[in-house]
Order: C-alpha cells, then sequence, then structure tokens
C-alpha cells in the first residue's frame, strides 16, 4: 500500500474537526462536506512547510469559505417553505450529548445570528481559537470580534437549557412521549409536555408539515389527537431510538409513510421542543439507517 504523504496526513488529521465546525456554520452535512473538500484543494495547492499553524490555516479556511456559502444560503432559506431546520446528525451513543455541547436546539437558535456573529461564536466559543486568530480568519480587529462573540454568547445563553438531560431522562421521556403521542394517551402526553412547549416541523416543501411552529401545550395535544383520530390506517413504525445533536429522539416511518426524525428537548423533566425534520433532502442519513436496520414494532 503507498503510504500517505505528510501533507495528506496533516489533513485527515484535521478533517472531523474541519466537518464539525461547517456544519455547525451551515446546518448542513452535505455542504459541510463540500467545503472540507474545497479546503482540501486549497490545502493540497500551498507548500505546507510555508504554513506554521496547519490546524489554524485551515480552520480560516473553512470559516471563509462557509461565510461565503452563508451569504448565498441567506437567499435560499427566505424562499424555503416553512420552517427552517439544521440537517439531523445522530451523536454516536459513547458522545450523547453533543461533542461540542452544542443541541439541535442551540443551532436553531445560531440561525438568528448574523454569519460574523455566528462564526466569531463557534470559533472563539466553542472551537476556543484564540481571539486574535478569529480576528485574523474574519478580517476585523480584536476589538471588533469581542463584540461579535458577546452578542452571539448572549443570545445562545438565553437558549442553552439550565438543566442539561442525562441519557438515562432523556430516553426514558422519548420513549415515553413516542408511546402517548401515537396511542393517543392524552393524559400521559400532557403529562410530558411543558406549557409553553413549541412543536416546529420541517419539510421543505417536499414532505407535508406543519408550515409555521406550533405553540402552547393545549395546541400541541390538540394536534396529536387530531391525527390519531385522521390517521388510523397503520400505525408509525420505529426504526432506531437515537440522539440527534444532543437531544433525544427517534427514527420512524410515520402513518403516511414518510421517513422523519423527533428530538426532543428537556427542561426539569418536561418537553419543552419537539423537532420534526421530514424533508427528505436531509434524511439521507435516516434513510441508510432504515434501509440497514429492521424497523421496531
Amino acid at each position: 500500500m503507498k503510504p500517505i504523504d505528510p501533507s495528506t496526513e496533516t489533513f485527515e488529521q484535521h478533517r472531523p474537526r474541519l466537518l464539525r465546525l461547517a456544519y455547525r456554520m451551515l446546518g448542513s452535512s452535505s455542504e459541510a462536506e463540500d467545503i472540507v473538500q474545497e479546503a482540501w484543494l486549497r490545502w493540497r495547492r500551498v507548500d505546507p512547510r510555508d504554513i506554521e499553524q496547519p490546524a489554524a490555516w485551515l480552520a480560516r479556511a473553512v470559516t471563509r469559505l462557509c461565510l461565503d456559502t452563508l451569504k448565498s444560503a441567506r437567499a435560499r432559506r427566505e424562499a424555503y417553505v416553512g420552517n427552517w431546520l439544521p440537517e439531523p446528525i445522530f451523536e454516536p451513543e459513547e458522545t450523547a450529548p453533543a461533542l461540542d455541547d452544542l443541541t439541535l436546539s442551540l443551532m436553531v437558535a445560531l440561525e438568528r445570528l448574523s454569519p460574523l456573529e455566528r462564526a466569531a461564536f463557534l470559533l472563539h466559543d466553542v472551537f476556543e481559537t484564540p481571539l486574535a486568530e478569529v480576528a485574523v480568519t474574519l478580517g476585523r480587529d480584536a476589538a471588533a470580534v469581542r463584540q461579535l462573540a458577546a452578542r452571539a454568547r448572549k443570545h445562545v445563553q438565553d437558549a442553552r437549557p439550565r438543566y442539561p438531560v442525562t441519557r438515562d431522562e432523556g430516553d426514558r421521556i422519548a420513549r415515553a412521549f413516542y408511546v402517548a403521542s401515537n396511542q393517543g394517551d392524552l393524559a400521559d402526553l400532557r403529562s410530558l409536555l411543558a406549557d409553553a412547549v413549541v412543536l416546529t416541523a420541517d419539510g421543505g416543501g417536499k414532505s407535508h408539515a406543519w408550515l409555521r411552529p406550533i405553540v402552547g401545550l393545549d395546541h400541541v395535544v390538540r394536534l396529536f389527537a387530531g391525527l390519531n383520530r385522521k390517521l388510523t390506517r397503520e400505525p408509525p413504525v420505529l426504526v432506531e431510538w437515537v440522539w440527534i445533536d444532543g437531544l433525544p429522539g427517534y427514527v420512524s416511518y410515520e402513518r403516511d409513510g414518510a421517513l422523519q426524525t423527533t428530538a426532543l428537548e428537556i427542561e426539569n423533566g418536561r418537553i419543552v421542543s419537539i423537532f420534526i425534520t421530514r424533508n427528505p433532502d436531509k434524511l439521507v442519513a435516516a434513510t441508510d439507517m432504515a434501509a440497514s436496520r429492521p424497523a421496531i414494532h
């Protein structure tokens, strides 16, 4: 076997971190892969001996490519049908909650930031990049970057759960929610949901989903009660219990035959947010999972 050259070896050492950074910036695994591939092509065009800090160089390249992508993504998001959610990423069992302490709900909060705020926060607060290096990457002075990160931090802190759920509790509540919501047990369902629960579904105009968030305990319970009345042909089919970007949930085939992921944000033992992804473009990993594992009845 041909040995890996040092330049390629260096890049491959950093690839997982670069993919994580690109995904956190863009909310899309496929776009993150494209960004990291472009960074690889740029890396191959330089002499690694001229790069004092390969990790910093590569993170800078990926961040700048992501910022360029976000400019065009803004227009696409404005034309997006219904709610936009990040592509669900399944966490390995041994690492859930999320590897970098950013859950799906916090990814949604990041969507409300400007691209520069998002980059400053991710680089400095999440990926622990020195402020001076972040300033070079973003082409801003250190004081401006500090302000960008501070604004972003405040917004994310407002969305961060005060008491992160343990894995055991998250698994228990996810299973209880699946049973109660699909068997029409409204009393149990009410006991699992917070008064201010919000359900957000992303179908991207390609699969049926509610175009606006469903807000409040009564409205969410009424929604599931209606689904159980109207869609009685076949019960949902569970594919797998999973953790999705730090949140407990599951992959399932629903009564209309559509594949979906459901992720639950939990605080103080109650579900405060329900994130449902049904856009098939975002369910490539879920589709592969469904094809490789027998359904759980």
